[in-house]
Formats: C-alpha cells, sequence, structure tokens
C-alpha cells in the first residue's frame, strides 16, 4: 500500500503520444469538484442513486482518485482502493468471496466511481488510459494481485469485452446506489499481459476486440510509472 504521509503530493501526468494529449492526475483523498461532479452526472444517468458523502469523504484518506482532463475540462475519473483494516465497498455485498481470496494470499485492490464523460471526442481512449493509470497505482507501484470491481448486470457485457473482467457472481442488490451489483475481477498478471501485447497500437483495436491498444505502449508506460515514484 502507497504510504499515507505522501498523501499532499500531486502527479501531473501529461500523455506523450496522441492527439490531442490527455492530461492525467492523480492525489489521494475523495473526489471533489468537477470530478465529483461528473461522477454524479454519469451516474444520475444511468438511474444510479449517488451520495456526495460517499465520494468526497473518506476516514482513511487512503483512496488515490485518477482523473482525466482534455484541455479545461475533467473527462474521466476513477478511483482506486487499497484493501486494509477498512476493507473493500465490494465487502458490503461479496465479503465471502473476496475473503476466500485473502485467505489465499491475494493482495486485492477495488476500482471504484469509474465515469467517462460520453461528450468527449474519444470516450474509449480516456477510458483505456485512466485504466492504465490505475493499474500503474495498483500493481506496478502497490504489488496488488487483483482487481475488483462491483457493476450493475447490463454493464457486464461491456466490462468484459473492452477490459476482459469476468464476472463471478449472480446480482445481489446494492443499497449504496439502490442497484443490482455483480461482482467482477481480473488478475492484474493478465491486465499486464494485455498491455504489453497491445498498447500504444490503437489500428489494432478491431484485431484485439478490447480496448487495451487504446493503452500507452511500453515507453510511455515505463515514463508515466517514473513519475508516480
Amino acid at each position: 500500500m502507497i504510504p499515507t504521509l505522501e498523501a499532499n503530493r500531486r502527479s501531473s501526468l501529461a500523455t506523450l503520444r496522441g492527439a490531442p494529449p490527455l492530461e492525467m492526475t492523480s492525489d489521494f483523498g475523495g473526489l471533489d469538484g468537477d470530478a465529483l461532479d461528473l461522477v454524479e452526472r454519469r451516474y444520475g444517468d444511468r438511474g444510479l442513486v449517488t451520495t456526495r458523502e460517499r465520494y468526497s469523504s473518506r476516514d482513511d484518506g487512503g483512496d488515490i482518485v485518477c482523473t482525466a482532463r482534455d484541455g479545461d475540462e475533467i473527462v474521466g475519473t476513477l478511483s482506486v482502493r487499497f484493501d486494509g483494516a477498512g476493507g473493500l465497498h465490494a465487502d458490503l455485498l461479496f465479503g465471502a468471496e473476496l475473503d476466500e481470496w485473502r485467505a489465499a494470499g491475494t493482495r486485492l485492490c477495488e476500482f471504484g466511481g469509474l465515469a467517462v464523460d460520453r461528450h468527449s471526442h474519444d470516450p474509449k481512449r480516456v477510458l483505456a488510459q485512466i485504466f492504465h493509470l490505475g493499474y500503474l497505482h495498483a500493481h506496478r507501484r502497490a504489488g496488488c494481485d487483483r482487481l475488483v470491481i462491483e457493476v450493475n448486470p447490463r454493464h457486464v457485457p461491456f466490462y468484459r469485452r473492452c477490459l476482459g473482467l469476468r464476472p463471478l457472481t449472480a446480482a445481489r442488490h446494492n443499497p449504496r446506489v439502490e442497484a443490482p451489483a455483480v461482482l467482477m475481477s481480473i488478475a492484474f498478471a493478465d491486465v499486464r499481459e494485455q498491455i504489453a501485447l497491445w498498447g500504444g497500437q490503437p489500428g489494432m483495436q478491431a484485431a484485439a476486440r478490447t480496448f487495451y491498444p487504446l493503452a500507452w505502449d511500453e515507453a510511455t508506460e515505463a515514463t508515466m510509472l517514473a513519475r508516480l515514484q
């Protein structure tokens, strides 16, 4: 887990390739400002109930919030939550499944607060690169083994097709958003393999049938990772 003593440090990460580039930022804390507005707007579009307290208030301060900017506009957000004494949000519904991994020594990480502005000029690239940034924080920097997310059942095919996550449970009612949720997961080793195979090759998206060709190439990833140290 990333030491909390770095909580006031901010990483400004400008993409090196692509036109126009996205500016990626990451910081400890909760969502606020324009990033929180984006989450509320996109979740509201899907009929999900959200509260500002859920995203803007954190007792432990250990979450990392990643944002993507296109010029002056925030076009993507993602929160990275590390497993620890406070557990993960998914424990409310899927604690038994998560405890099986923990018992086996698997280090878990949860992505949440994922929102992409549908009016951005390239929402697929926004999703691919903010997911890549979350992966760098969770796996390459903090050493987590597996990603878990909670997904509305109607979005399961999208996350399975575009990022390779697998559904692991039937739908269960999630009182935090007053909607059903399915637990999905992927080993970070598989994410790393897909990025190494396809990253930085946007022209190969049809062949890959995923968003991984829109992720960064090896050189850009190395530069981004170095800026997180």
